[in-house]
């Protein structure tokens, strides 16, 4: 974690107010793995870790925090909601304290840092030599794009990231309204109306260009379209507001759509009418709780981290597991149709790890989606008839040490600069997770109830989009190759 990139920021950063100091763009390299431009990490000096029971001492600062540990409040990011400062002092399950660097209002890195890259026009890929040369064409676009924003406010700091959706406009969206409009018409249509609900929507391009396709080949069809955008952040939502309503009106889309600025994780109206919902790239935004197993007991533990008075991260592990964290455990346990991973290992190993001198009193920590399972309650509650349509990557390069381990990662003069604990200061770092799909599949079904799909993110569009509009002259499709760590989940 340790790079002069790195610690150049983390003076930058130490300047403000205590408990303020904070922390994507795209380096010369471009990873086709991941939503953002990502550079290899380069190698780094793991901080060592004891094994202690209820808490984890840093190798660079071994401070005993047993008496604050039993003094600290614990909050949840729900508390922290209309707070404007970084908490210290307190105690927080990990999937609270992502959610409050995530989501904070306040200082939140979707709140206030996150910028989603636009390639202005469109990519003729018909015209486009290769996959090489479509590369570097991105890579100009993307500094053209972040050259014009430091022309307005300069930002060291700027996090940028890019979607399928923005690169691949608006061929992208389409592959998704033909899936949309082929299913609404084989179950739905003509008895209930084609009513999308989308979570997270960004810069508003898939919404423009669903409505624009669906009005464009079957305008039947679009009479009866609803579109509604669920965002928490209110920054984006009121960004989407002002960027979206002018075009929305030149387009003639505008009574067909609704920004609703809120959390899924608040909604409580019912919405009894049949719908489609989209959650793309999202998934990998929600929270996890994590947990590491007693290697003898097999027994697990509950993470969380302790913010003390100078603003110092202290992870900690307590026998005692959250509701939340144990009906993941229970619920997996039972619904899974097939072996899923542990950090303990294949179970014909074990024996030999818990002997000297492989033995290890604890496994190391597993990530799981406790958030994501909490999202498929509040469809099966308030959507009932809902269609679920959710794409994210299946697995991710970089990733933290653990199983099902985050990227955490930051941009700092327009350079990626990764680091190795999910730990870091709110507000100003990208945490995002890989998605199991066999879990997460066999979770939704023992929630909701319905039957569901996966496929790969390459078999869903060479299905339902018309390949020939991304491919380059030699014959190379980027559409199909730069998402193959991708999967799609769909209710059926």
């Amino acid at each position: 974690m340790d790079s002069p990139v790195l610690n150049q920021l983390f003076r930058r950063l130490f300047r403000h107010p205590a408990c303020q100091q904070s922390l994507r763009q795209p380096p010369s390299s471009i990873s086709r793995q991941t939503r953002t431009f990502l550079t290899r990490r380069t190698p780094t000096k793991r901080k060592s870790q004891g094994d202690g029971l209820l808490w984890t001492k840093r190798g660079d600062y071994p401070k005993n925090i047993d008496e604050e540990y039993w003094s600290y409040p614990t909050v949840t990011a729900k508390d922290l909601r209309n707070r404007r400062e970084r908490p210290r002092q307190v105690k927080m399950l990990t999937r609270e304290f992502i959610d409050d660097s995530l989501y904070n209002p306040h200082y939140g890195y979707f709140s206030k840092h996150a910028t989603i890259f636009s390639p202005g026009e469109p990519f003729d890929f018909n015209t486009i030599e290769d996959g090489p040369a479509f590369h570097r064409l991105l890579g100009q676009r993307y500094t053209e794009f972040e050259d014009l924003l430091d022309e307005k406010k300069p930002d060291i700091a700027r996090q940028l990231w890019h979607t399928p959706t923005e690169l691949f406009r608006p061929y992208y969206g389409e592959t998704i309204a033909r899936y949309l409009v082929s299913n609404y018409k084989l179950t739905l249509y003509p008895y209930h109306d084609l009513i999308i609900y989308e979570m997270g929507a960004g810069n508003g391009t898939m919404m423009l260009n669903i409505l624009d396709f669906i009005r464009d080949t079957d305008y039947e069809v679009y009479q009866r379209t609803k579109y509604k955008i669920i965002e928490i952040s209110p920054a984006l939502a009121d960004l989407q507001t002002k960027n979206l309503l002018d075009t929305l009106n030149a387009k003639g889309h505008r009574d067909r759509v609704e920004i609703i600025n809120r959390s899924i994780f608040d909604w409580d109206t019912y919405v009894h009418s049949p719908c489609f919902f989209l959650a793309l790239e999202v998934f990998d935004n929600f929270a996890h709780d994590t947990v590491r197993f007693n290697t003898r007991t097999e027994l697990p533990q509950q993470g969380g981290v302790l913010i003390d008075a100078d603003c110092e991260f202290h992870e900690y592990y307590n026998t005692q597991l959250d509701p939340v964290a144990a009906r993941f455990l229970r619920v997996r346990q039972a619904a899974s149709r097939r072996p899923f991973p542990s950090p303990l290992g294949p179970w014909y190993l074990r024996g030999i790890r818990s002997a000297p001198p492989f033995r290890k009193e604890f496994s190391l920590p597993e990530y799981i989606p406790t958030r994501l399972m909490q999202f498929f309650d509040v469809l099966n509650q308030y959507f009932p008839a809902h269609r679920l349509v959710a794409s994210d990557f299946s697995s991710l390069p970089d990733a933290v040490p653990g199983l099902n381990a985050p990227v955490v990662q930051t941009r700092y003069q327009r350079r990626t600069v990764p680091v190795t604990t999910p730990f870091v200061h709110q507000g100003y770092f990208d945490i995002f997770f890989p998605t199991d799909f066999n879990v997460v599949e066999d979770v939704y079904r023992a929630v909701t109830g319905k039957l569901t799909q996966v496929m790969s993110h390459e078999d869903f569009v060479d299905r339902w989009a018309y390949v020939e509009d991304t491919e380059t002259r030699n014959g190379e499709n980027p559409l199909l190759t730069w998402y193959k760590n991708a999967s799609m989940l769909m209710t059926v």
